[in-house]
């Protein structure tokens, strides 16, 4: 979902529960998703890495990101923190053993040891594309959630300037904004959970959402219709603010390391925005889009607080190829149908070009739906070449695969279609204790004595002190490889 929430100025929801939140919290109003799209930013968020420097960039795959990449949720494991996930990861790498205590849709921080210090996500999906064209008995049961007087009338609907006004596209902004309110109340049942057991005043609560709303030309894109986000900080015992601070997405986790006091590794490319290790303020925060599902496309950008330049590196595709979830929706229909009839006017039609402009650029400030390029207008030639400075810039600093075909790097990574493997963990016994080891470079050891079908897997830091009379089991990942069989030991 956008910022589409009444503590962001917008008069046509209804989000009272969040909007408590923010009034309590830090609310910044310039925070983006790397991507416009899943998974690709949620590999990000997850490594505080940008997706296309570890591979993780195309939507629906299965990267291999560097040996000291790991999931940022494994350093506040060590610390003896509880991280639940309740449920989506999408990381487009499989989820390693390492990285969570419980991942279901029945963790919960309520899980954990008593008085353990923990961090628990929850991902309400209720805003999710495929909702907002759900079927109307599902739709429904959304609505059920909150008092009908909220629905949202498609009559007064904001259609903005791109899109034909037609009842059919009023009524998928409409879906929207009711689901928002659905979400909402969600959203209200755990933080009055925190209320119930005790724990508001003394826990640190984010609310983002991984990107833009899910209607055409919003997700999957990065025009801020796709990757300006809903960000608030709620820190116990601080005042509320409103910031106009530039965060990215993949500024989360070392968010999340810092406020628990723990230094941010060095590799990571978030930045904190907050907590005793928080850095510098961003001047500028990028974007990219690769292949989406089925189609490739390639364009990568960069804002700071007012402009935002666009790179077009496979300009002669259009902007609107067929990708078959995405035409799902009834606004997308109806929107070719038109095009096709050629009964579009003005903004609208830009969507349907033959091709794209092989840079682009706009004053969000004057132009926030991002419909007037100015890439060609002498007036902003010196904000044009600033902004391309910075993308080439960024481009080799972080080692762009976008670059590299996808075939050709899948190859690399996996010869022959071939996973690599884990290597087994060694343990070495000392006494009552044991270190354990692994030869494969980067890989995360979870260990357990438990015999149940689905242990929890402690996260190895430096040695492991076992019971008389128990079974110490070890297996070892490294993420984008095979998971290693167990290695176990008597103690």
């Amino acid at each position: 979902m956008s910022p589409n929430l009444g503590c962001y100025g917008d008069p046509y929801s209804h989000s009272p529960n969040l909007d408590k939140l923010a009034a309590q919290s830090d609310r910044f109003t310039h925070a983006f998703s790397v991507a416009g799209v899943c998974a690709p930013s949620r590999s990000g968020i997850i490594t505080g890495m940008y997706p296309t420097s570890i591979g993780t960039h195309h939507m629906r795959s299965k990267g291999v990101p560097p040996s000291y990449v790991h999931c940022f949720t494994e350093y506040l494991r060590a610390e003896g923190y509880y991280p639940s996930n309740n449920v989506k990861t999408d990381y487009n790498f499989d989820v390693p053993h390492t990285a969570w205590d419980e991942v279901s849709n029945k963790a919960h921080w309520r899980n954990r040891a008593r008085n353990q210090p923990f961090f628990s996500v929850f991902n309400i999906v209720t805003t999710h594309e495929s909702q907002i064209r759900a079927d109307e008995a599902t739709l429904a049961q959304h609505r059920a959630r909150f008092d009908p007087k909220f629905l949202h009338d498609p009559a007064k609907a904001p259609v903005p300037p791109y899109y034909p006004d037609t009842p059919t596209v009023r009524r998928d902004i409409a879906n929207y904004y009711d689901i928002i309110t659905s979400m909402d109340a969600q959203a209200g049942k755990l933080l009055a959970q925190l209320e119930e057991d005790g724990l508001a005043n003394n826990t640190i609560v984010f609310f983002w959402s991984d990107h833009g709303w899910g209607m055409p030309r919003g997700k999957r894109w990065i025009y801020d219709s796709g990757v300006r986000v809903a960000l608030t900080l709620r820190t116990p015992n601080k005042s509320a603010t409103v910031t106009n601070r530039l965060v990215s997405l993949i500024d989360l986790g070392p968010t999340a390391l810092s406020l628990a006091n723990i230094k941010p590794p060095d590799h990571m490319q978030g930045r904190a925005f907050a907590g005793p290790h928080a850095a510098p303020p961003r001047d500028k925060v990028y974007f990219i889009r690769d292949r989406m599902d089925e189609t490739y496309d390639m364009i990568r950008g960069v804002r700071d607080h007012r402009y935002k330049y666009l790179r077009n590196y496979q300009w002669q595709k259009p902007y609107a190829q067929f990708i078959s979830y995405m035409d799902e929706m009834p606004a997308l229909k109806e929107w070719r149908k038109l095009h096709a009839a050629g009964k579009l006017t003005g903004p609208q039609k830009q969507f349907f070009a033959p091709e794209k402009p092989k840079e682009e650029l706009y004053d969000t400030a004057k132009d926030p739906h991002e419909v007037n390029n100015l890439a060609d207008s002498p007036e902003h030639r010196m904000t044009l070449e600033r902004l391309r400075m910075s993308h080439e810039q960024w481009t080799r600093e972080t080692g762009d695969l976008g670059h590299i075909p996808e075939a050709k790097m899948q190859e690399a990574w996996r010869p022959g279609g071939k996973w690599s493997k884990t290597e087994a963990p060694a343990i070495t016994r000392q006494g009552a204790t044991a270190r354990l080891t692994c030869p494969t470079e980067g890989a995360s050891i979870g260990w357990t004595t438990e015999t149940s079908a689905q242990p929890i897997w402690q996260i190895y830091t430096s040695e492991v002190k076992v019971p008389p009379g128990k079974t110490l089991r070890a297996k070892a990942i490294r993420i984008g490889y095979e998971e290693s069989q167990e290695t176990t030991a008597a103690f």
